[in-house]
Order: C-alpha cells, then structure tokens, then sequence
C-alpha cells in the first residue's frame, strides 16, 4: 500500500511537468518548428514510454515534416495503448492511404467511426478511401469554368461557397429559406431568401433570368427524396435540351448518414432515391453519378423542358420509391446509381 502511494504521488508530481511540455511542444509545432518539437517530446518519451499524448503529438509533427513512416511508428505504438483513440485510428487510417494501403486505411476509418461516427474526419476520409478524386467542389468549380454558362441556379446557398464559383458575366441565382452568407456577393449573383416550392410558385425563373433558360443548376438544398424530386422537375421546366442540372448527395457512403431524419453532421439523405427513379421512368436523360468526395455529384443531361411527367405523377413516384430500402443499394451499387470517375479529362469530355 505504501508503495503505491509513493507511486502515486511521484505520478502526481510528473503529471504537470508532461503538460508543460505537451504545451511547449504543441506551441512549436503550431509555428512549424517541428525538429525542435519532436525533440522535446523525445526527451518527454524516453522518461515515460507510455504517454500516449505525446506519442501522438510526435507522430503529428513527424507527419507534418514529411517523415511518414516514422509518425506511423508513433501512431501504431499509441494504438496498442489506446486502442480505442479516434484520434489515432484517423492518423492511422490517413497515413495508410497515403502510402498507398487502401485495405488497411479503410479498416482503421471504419474503426474509427464505430467508436466516433459523428467524427466530420473519419467521414470525409472514409469518402477519399472510397471515392478519390478530387472533392466535389473542386469538380463543380471546373464544370462551371469549361461550360462558361449565361444563367446558372443553385438551389441551397447556405454559406454562399459555392454560389461564389459563377464569375461574370454568368448571372448567378441562388434559392434558400436561410442562407447564411460569410461574405458579400459579386454583382452576378442574386438570392432568394425562400424556399424553391415558394420560389417556383410565385416567381418566373426564366423572367429572372432575363429570358434566357437556365443553362445549368445545382440541387443542394434539403435532403430528402421528395424535395429534389419537387426541384429537379421545377428546374428542368426552365432548362434546354443542352443544359445540365447538377445533383449533389447523390451516392452515399453508408444506410447511415443515408437516412431521411436529418443529422447535423454526415448526412447525405436519401437523394440516391431520384436517381433510381430518374433511370426507371426518365431513360431520356443522360445520367451520370460522378464519384466526387464526400458523397458524389449527379450530372444530368439532355433534358426535356417539355416533359410533366414528373410533376403529374408525383405523389405516386413518392409513394414508390419511399417504400424502396437502402438494401436496394447492397448488390452493385456504383451500377445501380451509374458511378462515372472522378477523373477531370473523362468529366470533361462527358460535358461534351
């Protein structure tokens, strides 16, 4: 029993000294002084192999320094302490990838979202495990350079990022409830702080427009079936035939973030269901999902302006495919929702 007091106590005292240097040596790694960083904690190790803390610190700045390897060393020596960590199954599960092991980075994310599943990291890098490429941003930003479109409509402004990828002279609008914009707007865009059902029922597109169809459109707003549904139709009305309507959400990674109860993080919906839908009754269209992290961007082409079948038969296509589980997915799911790569030359040689 004495002992173990004494134990304690020697702890005790150790405990502040450990924070101090994980706090030094955090500062130095924060201003990219990663040699003097690792040597801190080095020293910090050799008095306490087994602090976890810092052996992920370390391992951090070794990353952030280039030297890989070495960090994974760290990463996998915290792992048999703690093998419960996020943090570090993340950190392994990046490393991993990065070195080109796809299985094992795959198997540590999904380790680590079954002990974190809220975790923003784990999901987006579940995603770059699953998907490649480059993030669907990225992508949209391209699309809308290479098309160079007159008119271009996003329904789900939020925080305005993307609104902002249509330079002038594109006349840009942008459609929701409550957008939260960080930062001023360019001239050429306009938002309409409502929801697209108000919009399209009391307002004239193309009259907005100045007449001209919407030569592309991006659908980003809620994530449910029904309200893409509602908003793909309201929007291919005003469209050409060689326009292209956009779909963001559209393959999901997992039955989870895939439900319709709405989730503050890693929620991507059921919007796979328009899809689906779209293959089934519109074989019209050219439909294309392609593999963009975090959850895919449907392209749409070769629409019918003229087409209502859609709305006329809403209710009935929402009753059908409501009733249609996520199961539906398990057997071939990149053929079941057309998976096209996420691979820039190919993209733009499908934009034609």
């Amino acid at each position: 029993m004495l002992l173990r007091l004494l134990k304690d106590l020697i702890s005790s005292r150790k405990a502040p000294v450990e924070r101090d240097i994980l706090r030094r040596a955090s500062e130095l790694r924060n201003q990219s002084l990663h040699d003097e960083a690792i040597e801190m904690l080095t020293s910090l190790l050799e008095q306490n192999s087994d602090c976890v803390p810092a052996l992920m610190l370390r391992g951090v700045a070794k990353r952030e320094a280039g030297r890989l390897r070495e960090a994974m060393a760290d990463f996998a020596r915290a792992e048999d302490l703690d093998p419960d960590d996020p943090h570090c199954l993340c950190e392994l599960a990046a490393g991993w990838y990065a070195l080109g092991n796809h299985r094992l980075a795959l198997e540590y994310c999904e380790r680590g979202r079954r002990i974190a599943p809220d975790s923003t990291m784990l999901f987006a890098l579940l995603a770059q495990i699953k998907l490649g490429g480059e993030f669907y941003m990225e992508v949209l930003a391209r699309i809308l350079d290479q098309v160079k479109p007159r008119t271009y409509v996003e329904i789900g402004v939020f925080r305005g990022d993307s609104l902002r990828l249509a330079k002038p002279p594109t006349l840009a609008i942008g459609i929701d409830p409550e957008p939260q914009l960080t930062a001023p707007l360019a001239e050429n865009h306009k938002v309409f702080a409502e929801t697209s059902d108000a919009f399209f029922a009391g307002r004239d597109l193309r009259a907005e427009l100045g007449g001209r169809p919407v030569d592309v459109a991006f659908i980003d707003g809620m994530h449910n079936f029904e309200f893409a549904l509602r908003d793909f139709a309201n929007l291919e009305r005003h469209c050409a035939r060689d326009s292209i309507i956009l779909i963001h959400d559209c393959y999901p990674l997992d039955q989870e973030s895939a439900g319709r109860a709405p989730r503050i993080v890693n929620w991507s919906g059921d919007i796979w269901r328009l899809i689906v839908l779209l293959k089934k009754y519109r074989p019209d269209l050219s439909i294309n999902i392609i593999g963009t992290p975090p959850t895919g961007l449907g392209l749409v082409r070769n629409l019918d302006p003229n087409s209502h079948f859609l709305l006329e038969h809403y209710e009935r296509l929402c009753e059908e495919f409501l009733a249609l589980d996520y199961s539906y997915l398990d057997e071939d799911m990149p053929g079941k929702l057309n998976l096209f790569p996420n691979e820039w030359e190919k993209i733009r040689m499908l934009l034609g």
